[in-house]
């Protein structure tokens, strides 16, 4: 789809009146581009699938009905259902299917009359591969600061952990600036529950900024431990959710170590080919043993990859959806794996 979705993406929530305003004018224009060029290339050559990754803030029922009356089956994927379900509950009915990754909100697509699949997150082997580089970390977290991810880092700081932090407001945010600069973004924040009025202060030499995606992924490989956390940013609403990272962080050869939710066993085995951690206490302690214990970490990291190239790529996923779907695979049947 030839067009520029960038200022879509910042007015995502229907709720916001100025989110609202700017739907109501430029999703009609979005509309009008999508079925135009859906209406050309299906004249050249019958399109089988439309595949979005679409909020109702981008297009109307109506006008999915629309492709669908075209003889294209249309399939939406969204990743933000555990916390932002309603911002695709007026379009997900008008879907042919939903792809849908949180378990628990397959019954909420299905009250309102729309058809998911459940598909769990994934990764790309021929992208997130092992990089043959030295460690240089003891223990890392790559990911946007919110909710208790700086609880967390505070506490293994004084367990006497050297853990390093990359990605969006670590650097930026209020142990870095005056607090006039940030109170009333922090105040919104603690308001809505994603994190605490008075987060503690992690120290600026420890964080980082956002890094790339081929930094990113050599970053899992300079690591001894990578972590992962499961909450979502409203931290008082008990939701965890699997994540890109579940399966991004083993597939390029990371060992990792993660908040325990129930679904994760369902794709690895837990102790075996990644760790799950309870809490802070029990996640320091883990680090402190698999820091100590480099021949198990190293086999659990070599299993986690093994399980990960094997089982948890995008084609393994996409082909069980359009069986399900009764589509054609149109992925290749042994995609290429990088060791």
């Amino acid at each position: 789809f030839d067009y520029d979705l960038t200022p879509h993406t910042r007015h995502r929530d229907m709720t916001v009146a100025r989110h609202r305003a700017f739907v109501y004018e430029n999703r009609p224009k979005l509309e009008k581009a999508l079925l135009a060029q859906i209406a050309r290339a299906h004249a050249e050559k019958p399109i089988d699938i439309f595949f979005s990754y679409f909020y109702a803030a981008d297009i109307t029922a109506a006008t999915l009905e629309t492709i669908r009356d075209m003889g294209i089956t249309t399939v939406n994927w969204y990743c933000n259902g555990s916390y932002q379900f309603n911002l695709v509950e007026e379009i997900a009915p008008a879907y042919s299917y939903c792809l849908v990754p949180e378990k628990f909100r397959l019954a909420d697509y299905q009250r309102i009359g729309a058809n998911p699949i459940y598909c769990q997150e994934a990764a790309n082997p021929n992208v997130y591969m092992p990089h043959d580089l030295p460690y240089e970390f003891d223990v890392t977290f790559v990911g946007q600061k919110y909710g208790d991810r700086p609880v967390y880092i505070a506490h293994l700081r004084k367990q006497g952990i050297d853990v390093r932090v990359w990605g969006p407001r670590w650097q930026s945010e209020a142990h870095n600036l005056p607090l006039w600069r940030v109170a009333g973004s922090r105040v919104k924040r603690f308001l809505r529950g994603a994190e605490p009025l008075f987060p503690p202060r992690i120290p600026a030499d420890i964080c980082g900024p956002p890094l790339s995606d081929a930094e990113l992924i050599k970053m899992y490989s300079r690591s001894r431990i990578n972590l992962g956390f499961s909450n979502v940013a409203d931290t008082t609403s008990g939701i965890k959710q699997v994540r890109l990272r579940d399966f991004e962080v083993p597939m390029s050869g990371g060992f990792y170590m993660v908040e325990y939710m129930e679904e994760l066993a369902e794709f690895f085995e837990i102790g075996r080919e990644i760790v799950c951690y309870a809490d802070k206490q029990d996640l320091a302690a883990k680090i402190h043993y698999y820091l100590q214990h480099e021949d198990e970490r190293e086999q659990i990291r070599q299993a986690g990859w093994r399980r990960a190239t094997r089982d948890h790529s995008w084609q393994r996923r996409l082909s069980d959806s359009f069986a399900q779907m009764q589509l054609r695979d149109v992925t290749p049947s042994k995609p290429e794996i990088h060791a």
